[in-house]
């Protein structure tokens, strides 16, 4: 099932791609201006839904006792390609097999050994399995960078808008998150209504704060760094969304 990843999930996906071991919560919530405590619970989320599958150490095996890395290249019938890329994970020294939606060399086996000798070995028992090797080679480097549509663009926003869904009709749904010095930073939901800063036909459908989602009321108060969701019957309007940003409305 496919999930739907707002602003906030692309850049914190980004930023753990470039760097995973080193990157703090602290860091992302600065850059997406959101709390750390938004970035944690997202990043949960992104887990739980089997976005983020994994963290990995990029390893150089040359350096490594003089290790070999070496790609093979394989065919196996499409019928039983995932089943036979599940066995080739278990056998000793293979570190990574990669599924390909294509008639020949439909498998890619990556694979670590002591030296030829080694490799052959982990050759033999991909045939074993009945998967036939086409080619290999040995690997010399590797490099990876993040997915670049998933990190931060030229432009700066004062409330990020997250997300918007265009409904049926003219309805929208729109997230954005409150900025620091946002007109409604601090006022309560009914206070915002009486002041105008929030329009009759906009409402406020719920509030993710830290690591809890706030279902809103009259009362309850929009705080900086909230990721406010908002409802329109007809369409959420640009002076509505100013509420949102810092400084002076455009």
């Amino acid at each position: 099932m496919d999930h739907r990843l707002d602003e906030i999930d692309r850049r914190i996906i980004y930023a753990l791609m470039d760097d995973a071991r080193n990157v703090s919560a602290p860091t992302i919530a600065a850059d997406v201006s959101v709390s750390p405590g938004t970035v944690r619970n997202r990043i949960d989320q992104l887990e739980e839904r089997g976005i983020i599958t994994g963290y990995h150490a990029n390893v150089d095996f040359e350096r490594a006792a003089g290790h070999l890395a070496n790609l093979f290249m394989c065919n196996a019938p499409v019928s039983e390609r995932e089943s036979m890329a599940q066995r080739a994970q278990v056998i000793p020294g293979v570190i990574n097999v990669r599924e390909l939606l294509t008639g020949r060399r439909n498998l890619h086996v990556l694979a670590v050994g002591e030296d030829t000798g080694d490799l052959r070995r982990i050759a033999r028992a991909l045939s074993d399995l009945g998967i036939e090797i086409e080619d290999e080679v040995l690997v010399q480097n590797e490099t990876a960078r993040p997915y670049s549509p998933f990190g931060p663009t030229d432009e700066t926003h004062e409330a990020m808008l997250t997300d918007f869904i265009s409904l049926s009709g003219d309805a929208e749904v729109a997230e954005v998150t409150v900025d620091r010095d946002a007109r409604i930073a601090g006022m309560s939901l009914q206070e915002a209504a009486q002041r105008d800063v929030l329009d009759d036909d906009s409402l406020v459908v719920a509030i993710e704060r830290d690591d809890a989602v706030v279902t809103p009321h009259g009362d309850t108060v929009i705080r900086p760094d909230d990721i406010v969701t908002l409802f329109a019957r007809d369409g959420v309007a640009d002076e509505t969304l100013d509420a949102f940003r810092g400084g002076d409305p455009a």
